[in-house]
């Protein structure tokens, strides 16, 4: 039996890099996924791959920095599949320069998507977990969530705030049965990054590192958790 057969997972940003990653990997053991994020054609592309690992599947297209769309994203998981076990708060967006340069629009859409995002998820999906007396919530932060990169600007702030907010909602929650974990990748090739000037792809992370992490972390015995986030890099700089 797949480790992961009966148990359902919404995937934010599920349709491109780690986030399609992810929902692949979830799926592969046996998890029903709901991906979501903003653009509804790369969306069905995971769907149709999901369903091609004989999974089952669900694209939502939803902005997960809108309550109103949250609320309708995991009423459609419920409504679907009855119940929630897993949420991957993937999405997010860049956001780099000096603080004293940051037009307000730039960082109140960082903060938005970010950090107001997985908030808005991990409060409309807590009170069922904690219902259930289960769940598992995993964030997918950044290096830049532990380290202080001049210029990191509002992108940097708003991972070391999410990487707080993980630690809350665990320390909230645990009693209950629910888990909370913390990814903080270092550079990865996806669709945001894979045209960085200097960066050198064959020293990189790509998302299938970080599923298997996520993987990893979803099929513990419930009662082992990671107490801090988690910091994966790789052996050499990518950057040349």
């Amino acid at each position: 039996m797949s480790k992961l057969n009966t148990q359902v997972a919404i995937v934010t940003g599920g349709g491109t890099g780690i986030g399609r990653g992810v929902a692949l990997a979830l799926a592969g053991e046996g998890a029903k996924v709901v991906v979501c994020g903003r653009r509804l054609e790369p969306l069905e592309s995971s769907v149709a791959a999901i369903r091609g690992l004989g999974g089952d599947g669900l694209a939502v297209q939803a902005d997960v920095s809108n309550a109103e769309d949250v609320d309708r994203l995991t009423k459609t998981a419920f409504e679907t599949y009855a119940t929630v076990d897993i949420l991957i708060n993937n999405a997010g967006i860049g956001g780099s320069g000096y603080i004293h340069k940051h037009d307000i629009e730039t960082w109140d859409r960082v903060m938005a998507v970010n950090l107001r995002a997985p908030f808005l998820t991990a409060r409309a999906v807590l009170p069922l977990m904690r219902e259930q007396r289960r769940g598992h919530i995993v964030n997918i932060s950044s290096e830049s969530g532990l380290e202080y990169y001049q210029g990191n600007g509002a992108y940097g702030v708003a991972k070391h705030a999410l990487n707080a907010m993980g630690e809350y909602i665990q320390r909230e929650n645990q009693e209950l049965g629910i888990r909370v974990d913390t990814i903080c990748p270092g550079m990865v090739v996806t669709e945001m990054t894979e045209g960085s000037r200097g960066l050198d792809h064959a020293k990189c992370l790509y998302p299938e590192d970080i599923a298997d992490l996520v993987l990893w972390l979803v099929t513990r015995r419930p009662n082992i958790k990671i107490g801090r986030p988690i910091l994966i890099q790789t052996m050499e700089n990518p950057w040349q």
